[in-house]
């Protein structure tokens, strides 16, 4: 007898395998079972039924027409929202992800102007009652891409939104732009929002806009709270960048408005009481109620545009105000001081210097214009024995990096003491009125380079000879060595 092929083999053990499981399985087929099978074809059949009814309802809305449901949406969105809508071009009806129409090339019109150009605008709508677009209830709007256009008329558009009830209605804004003017019309800067929302907290019972934004290329967030039973409102504003958060309560009862704000920036807080008027801001700035510090004054001016600072303090801490990290050093570096509208002066008298014991009477008088801090006119005191004044001098951002560069003045009140403190030798103490040089500052690198040394109103070959290449740099003890050496050279110079 002949083997039987692999194949063949294998083909009728499957075959024989099939054949046994089909035989027990309809043995067990019974009447009962029959049932069980055509009940469930049934429950199959009606869950079809219903998936198809749900989604013929939920495509009604496919069928309205275009000037029903124009009208409709643009009349529920000014009574949900308070806000005027125009709709240029045919509104679509999606289902995915969830339903909802969408209208690209929409407005916001306010006192017949477009203050709001919307590329996209989504408006999600309840799933109850669709069949007729009277009965649509909305319970989320999105706008994307939008450019809003504020000035001082419209100035507080997004503050007014929260008078609306959020209850039962999210509305967003995403990738947009605010772009605020002056009474030119001229732009002053420009807000991004990379995500805005109003909504309704629950537990706080309370209408809130929580919005995340870039100015200057800086980003920053801010959330509101707005009170529905007074007229007060609570924000909190984070410059994470720069290490600033802002807490704040603001009263706009009275035509005069009024607030109170926590500033915590790297860990020290201070305070503010401010007032604010038509065309104008004051504000009183301190660190402590009972043991003030320091004390500032300020005013910004609405019309014509321009702001002070006035300050008095027992000690003051150069390094906040001019330092690497500070925040004006930070300011200049995003450029938001670049504009031509800003104007403002700060002026501010210290008795002491932190860390910097030989120097006291400080007087501080600066002038930020068009990315620029002009210091002209400031002088400090050293050791009483000579004041040093500050002329032509600028602090500016080049590369990337912050530098101090100007000329500057000492008035010697007291020689004698000055050369005591150098230790110089008596052969080279001259009697010096007056010393005049120019100098650049790197805050970064905390290096200064000196030149042009005029000493009593004459320009002396040598001294410069010897101050050619010569720069401060290394630890303040290092440095008084370095100093002493240095000085006592270009004395030894000018003797000769």
């Amino acid at each position: 007898m002949t083997k039987l092929n692999p194949f063949v083999k294998n083909l009728k053990n499957i075959s024989q395998f099939i054949n046994s499981l089909l035989e027990r399985n309809l043995n067990k087929l019974k009447f009962d079972n029959l049932k069980i099978v055509g009940s469930n074809n049934i429950i199959i059949l009606t869950v079809v039924a219903l998936f198809i009814l749900f989604i013929s309802y939920i495509l009604i809305p496919t069928f309205y027409k275009q000037g029903d449901i124009s009208r409709e949406l643009k009349n529920k969105l000014l009574s949900k929202l308070n806000l005027d809508f125009n709709f240029s071009q045919d509104i679509k009806y999606n289902i995915f992800p969830r339903p909802h129409f969408i209208s690209k090339q929409s407005f916001i019109v306010e006192d017949q102007k477009n203050i709001g150009e919307i590329s996209k605008i989504k408006i999600y709508i309840s799933l109850n009652n669709l069949f007729s677009s009277k009965n649509i209830t909305i319970n989320e709007v999105i706008l994307e891409n939008t450019n809003f256009e504020i000035n001082n008329k419209n100035y507080n558009f997004f503050t007014k939104i929260l008078d609306n009830n959020f209850l039962n209605i999210n509305f967003k804004i995403k990738n947009s732009n605010i772009f605020f003017r002056n009474r030119e019309n001229e732009v002053l800067f420009i807000n991004k929002i990379k995500n805005l929302k109003y909504y309704y907290e629950v537990n706080e019972l309370k209408n809130i806009l929580y919005s995340e934004n870039e100015i200057f290329n800086t980003p920053f967030s801010f959330e509101i709270i707005k009170h529905k039973d007074e007229k007060k409102l609570d924000t909190k504003l984070d410059l994470g960048l720069i290490g600033l958060k802002i807490e704040n309560i603001h009263n706009y009862n009275d035509k005069i408005k009024s607030g109170f704000a926590t500033l915590n920036f790297k860990k020290i807080k201070s305070f503010i009481k401010y007032k604010a008027g038509k065309n104008f801001f004051t504000f009183n700035y301190y660190n402590d109620l009972k043991k003030k510090k320091f004390s500032y004054n300020g005013k910004l001016n609405f019309k014509p545009f321009y702001s002070s600072l006035e300050g008095v303090a027992k000690e003051i801490n150069i390094s906040y105000l001019f330092g690497t990290n500070a925040i004006l050093a930070e300011l200049l570096r995003t450029n938001i001081l670049n504009s031509k509208n800003i104007d403002l002066k700060i002026n501010i008298t210290a008795n002491k210097i932190h860390n910097r014991r030989d120097f006291v009477n400080l007087f501080l008088k600066s002038k930020i214009h068009e990315g620029l801090i002009d210091i002209d006119d400031t002088q400090i005191e050293w050791k009483n024995n000579s004041i040093i004044k500050l002329t032509d001098t600028l602090i500016l951002v080049k590369d990337g990096k912050l530098f101090l560069d100007g000329k500057s003045q000492i008035k010697i009140k007291n020689v004698k003491n000055i050369y005591k403190f150098l230790l110089t030798p008596k052969n080279f103490r001259k009697k010096i009125k007056t010393i005049d040089f120019s100098f650049s500052y790197a805050f970064d690198e905390k290096v200064i380079i000196l030149n042009d040394i005029i000493i009593d109103g004459k320009y002396n070959k040598k001294v410069n000879e010897k101050l050619n290449n010569i720069y401060f740099r290394g630890s303040d003890t290092q440095n008084k060595i370095f100093f002493k050496n240095m000085t006592n050279d270009l004395l030894k110079a000018y003797s000769g």
